[in-house]
């Protein structure tokens, strides 16, 4: 992998996973845990969420689980990012950035509070949609791109 590569790569993962620790101590400090701020009534609130689990909470509980798989995630996306090329595959190295980034974030929680801080509280048509920080929207963004690239974009370079 080129050094500019490796360069933006790293710049993105630094200011991602700095925008979701600062977020979080926003949070943290200003908020009361299970306060709920409104933003936009019966659509967007502001709340202090712990999650000791995955995704909806799921696997609560479960930490040596969540380290071992945090860790070979990150083993393989670091694997994945010597094919990065910002260039010529800008949905695969932005997405598997944004991956890092993510998990990285989330990660970071999960050894200091032993769960993951989360606050963007949305209703979607009278649904709670599980409350989320910016490390799982980098993840959830990471996963779109990388999947794009891969099952569309990677398709359309190899008939090139």
């Amino acid at each position: 992998m080129k050094k500019k590569n490796i360069l933006i790569m790293l710049i993105g993962i630094l200011v991602l996973v700095g925008l979701d620790q600062l977020t979080k101590v926003l949070i943290t400090e200003t908020i009361v845990y299970g306060e709920r701020i409104s933003v936009i009534p019966s659509f967007f609130y502001i709340t202090q969420h712990h999650n000791p689990g995955a995704a909806w909470g799921i696997l609560e509980g479960e930490f040596v689980f969540f380290v071992f798989v945090t860790i070979f995630a990150l083993g393989l996306f670091t694997y994945l990012s010597f094919d990065m090329d910002f260039k010529h595959k800008k949905f695969y190295s932005i997405g598997l950035t944004l991956l890092i980034a993510g998990t990285i974030g989330n990660f970071i929680d999960r050894i200091v509070f032993n769960y993951v801080i989360d606050f963007l509280d949305f209703y979607i048509f009278s649904y709670n949609f599980p409350i989320f920080n910016v490390a799982d929207m980098a993840l959830t963004i990471g996963v779109t791109m990388f999947a794009i690239d891969l099952l569309i974009l990677d398709r359309k370079r190899d008939d090139a």
